[in-house]
């Protein structure tokens, strides 16, 4: 049975017939900027996409000309009054907000794909990272502020940036503020695929149609196996390893990619 979804200011949520929960930033006047609300928003969606069975792929977009320019700190200032926080507010706050976003869509057992044009920069190119997928205009531009702003990272960019592209060419963009076009970040290996500008909305949904039609167990095991490999030995990684293919064996999907290759067909998988 599926869950309703809620929307956030800024953020559309919808859940599709195909089994798509599309995640819209909506905010094109502030090139779809970030705020506390639309975080919230979008860890609450992601959470309620991982318990259900309905959603089987978990697609993330930006309205108008960019997916996301980071957070709005100004807005956030603004807020405040002028008002100083007591000290300690960034690290308090922190691992209830972005800190716990980025590892979620990491996490997640359920395939997410960005469709990425314009700007994406900040906690907007961390989103980008932490996804499956990443379809990537040609002339998007991915930027780091941190340093030309006069303050560290956060939301995971100096552990996921490394990881993807290296600490050389990490450090070029997070302590030298080197923004790469979507050419550029596809021949580094920092994001799936780039096309032109035009055809990424279509790219992307395609994408996620066809993770949506996957085997839905596996593919979920299957991400959770490749974030943990990361951080494991290769003998605690193997018993990983046994155990999702002892769970993945066991579903309908299973049971239907066997019966497709004894008849020659295309598998029609369920998700179950």
């Amino acid at each position: 049975m599926s869950s309703t979804y809620v929307p956030a200011d800024g953020l559309d949520v919808s859940l599709g017939s195909d089994g798509i929960l599309r995640l819209v930033l909506n905010r094109p006047a502030k090139r779809n900027a970030i705020d506390d609300g639309m975080v919230a928003g979008l860890i609450e969606a992601v959470e309620q996409a991982g318990q259900d069975e309905a959603v089987r792929a978990i697609s993330i977009t930006g309205s108008g000309d960019h997916f996301c320019g980071g957070f709005d700190i100004v807005s956030r200032n603004a807020e405040s009054g002028g008002r100083r926080p007591r000290a300690g507010s960034i690290q308090r706050r922190l691992p209830a907000q972005a800190h716990r976003l980025i590892p979620l869509l990491a996490t997640v057992q359920t395939p997410v794909v960005c469709a990425v044009r314009g700007w994406a920069a900040g906690i907007g190119l961390h989103i980008v990272l932490a996804a499956d997928f990443a379809v990537v205009a040609e002339n998007a531009r991915l930027w780091e502020p941190f340093s030309e702003r006069g303050f560290t990272p956060d939301s995971a960019g100096t552990w996921l940036l490394p990881r993807r592209i290296g600490e050389v060419r990490a450090r070029e963009m997070l302590m030298l503020g080197r923004a790469i076009d979507g050419r550029e970040a596809a021949a580094w290996g920092l994001v799936h695929r780039v096309i032109p500008a035009a055809d990424v909305d279509e790219e992307a949904n395609g994408l996620a149609s066809r993770l949506a039609a996957g085997p839905t167990v596996a593919l979920g095991l299957t991400k959770w196996l490749l974030h943990a490999s990361s951080a494991a030995e290769m003998d605690s990684h193997l018993r990983k390893e046994a155990f999702a293919i002892e769970l993945s064996s066991r579903s309908e999907d299973f049971k239907e990619g066997l019966a497709a290759f004894r008849e020659k067909r295309p598998p029609r998988f369920t998700g179950r």
